[in-house]
């Protein structure tokens, strides 16, 4: 499973109302009409995005969208259907308000890709030289694997970090009291739209 993951916010004079009704239009335009290999979506109000340009703050909001796929192959498709007949006066209304962007790829590295119940967001990225082999006992640690996922980046489109854990409820693996040396992370609570 892949994950196509967009963070955004409005450009500016854009309100936020406008906003969120291109962004739910567009979700439900995908979720009528699902190209193939496509596992659904979400957008999350986001209040931690200190990967997107600009800082998140004084009341302007972000969100974060995520596009699952089940495979590379199944990308491409989302890409061409994004901006086919079907969908594209709703991607082209949503582009028109957009402001800042940054995206990546990740692949889910272990338990489940259960967006409705991801209430929080853990981004973790690794200081340089770490050892692979034990990164997924260290922040799956108290992950519920039936309710959770732990998501590595494969593809980068912008400044975004390595790991993400999606959770109901941060793990006791992802605390910064836990992580080693030279890590960081950054917990952001999320709201659906």
């Amino acid at each position: 499973m892949l994950a196509y993951i967009a963070w955004h916010r409005p450009a500016a004079g854009v309100q936020k109302a406008g906003y969120e009704r291109a962004l739910e239009r567009f979700h439900r335009s995908l979720a009528r009409v699902p190209p193939s290999g496509f596992g659904g979506s979400r957008s999350f109000r986001i209040t931690t995005d200190s990967w997107l340009e600009g800082s998140v703050g004084a009341g302007i909001a972000g969100y974060e969208d995520w596009y699952l796929v089940d495979s590379w192959s199944a990308l491409g498709v989302l890409e061409e259907a994004a901006m086919a007949h079907g969908h594209r006066t709703r991607h082209d209304a949503l582009a028109r308000l957009s402001g800042a962007l940054s995206a990546g790829v990740y692949r889910l590295s272990e338990g489940h890709p259960r967006l409705e119940a991801a209430r929080v967001g853990v981004w973790v990225q690794p200081a340089s030289g770490h050892a692979p082999p034990t990164l997924a006992d260290l922040l799956a640690d108290g992950m519920d694997r039936e309710a959770a996922g732990l998501w590595r980046r494969c593809l980068v489109l912008g400044p975004a970090p390595e790991y993400c854990v999606l959770s109901p409820e941060a793990p006791a693996g992802v605390a910064p009291t836990r992580l080693p040396p030279g890590w960081r992370s950054v917990v952001g609570v999320r709201e659906a739209l």
